[in-house]
């Protein structure tokens, strides 16, 4: 199990290692002086010189890439442009909204995502497996920003039961901070929640149908046993998958959802930069979204060695 985990953290630091320089290099190839957007309107040549050395963006591409990865490896990330303040204390009170969100939403899939499926494929040809394969087409069909709009008008303003928008912390109000991220996690989540119950579905039909279900069945043992014991185990390896993958969209797509719902989390902090040419930031946030795929994707392999032996054994050769 060591020997696993450790080459599988071995090349996930020299993939971080590869985006870092992907990284860098992208937001040096973004058309416009970076000089420009950090003088702001003062736009004189000393200004311009004077940014120039103090950004030290005189020095060729390896001298500036190699000052720009000791900073980062000491957590400084550069100071935004829009603020004037550290991008790493931008990113340290934006992030944990993000994460509390992208959490929610994959409890509710997973909950919504493995339930149905299973419910699907034990009943299948049944109107349970109709019925969830209508909510999960539904659930895979409808738009975001429209079902964010829908649920605003029906449960914050025709039925004000969860709030329209705003951010509490979970730590000052735990009831207000729910009321504020409920219907948001239910916008981000659903169309997870389609993916899983269809990949669950297709998972179980297969491992119903296999050869140590049948000898499960044979042995006498109970149909609860049978279905969590045996089949639902084997398939969660293809379900871990798709969770795996889909909870990387969930910290990007949480674009269009927090701004929707006014929430101050990555998304948002996103956008500003983008519209902002905020260089620092932007270079930060593209870095900390790769760095969370490949933190999820360790993690997904992690599960894998745990659901099923003859992978850990496998990797570590």
């Amino acid at each position: 199990m060591t020997t696993y985990l450790l080459k599988r953290l071995r090349q996930s630091l020299i993939t971080l290692l590869l985006v870092s320089v992907v990284v860098f290099a992208g937001i040096r190839a973004l058309p416009g002086d970076p000089a420009l957007a950090l003088a702001g309107e003062e736009r004189s040549p000393e200004a311009l010189a004077a940014v120039r050395e103090s950004y030290g963006l005189n020095d060729n591409l390896v001298v500036q890439y190699g000052r720009y990865l000791g900073h980062a490896v000491t957590g400084d990330l550069g100071t935004s442009s829009r603020t004037g303040l550290p991008v790493a204390d931008a990113i340290a009170a934006a992030l944990p909204v993000t994460l509390e969100l992208a959490a929610l939403s994959m409890l509710l899939a997973v909950v919504l995502g493995i339930g149905a499926g299973v419910v699907a494929a034990v009943r299948r040809g049944k109107p349970e497996e109709w019925l969830a394969n209508a909510v999960a087409l539904v659930g895979l069909s409808v738009p975001t920003f429209w079902l964010g709009i829908v649920l605003v008008l029906a449960f914050a303003i025709a039925v004000p039961v969860f709030a329209a928008s705003g951010y509490v912390p979970f730590g000052t109000d735990p009831l207000d901070n729910l009321r504020r991220m409920v219907l948001p996690s239910i916008v981000l989540g659903s169309g997870l929640a389609a993916v899983v119950m269809r990949q669950t579905r297709a998972a179980m039909l297969d491992s119903l149908s296999a050869d140590y279900v049948r000898t499960a069945r044979a042995k006498g043992l109970t149909r609860r046993q049978v279905i969590g014991g045996h089949a639902l185990r084997n398939s969660l390896v293809t379900v871990v998958t798709v969770l795996g993958l889909q909870l990387g969209h969930l910290i990007s797509g949480a674009v269009v959802t927090e701004q929707i719902f006014v929430l101050p989390g990555f998304g948002k902090l996103t956008i500003d930069a983008v519209f902002t040419r905020d260089y620092a930031m932007l270079q930060a946030v593209v870095l900390c979204t790769s760095a969370a795929y490949i933190l999820i994707n360790l993690l997904v392999d992690v599960v894998y060695s745990v659901i099923d032996p003859r992978i850990r054994l496998g990797g570590a050769r």
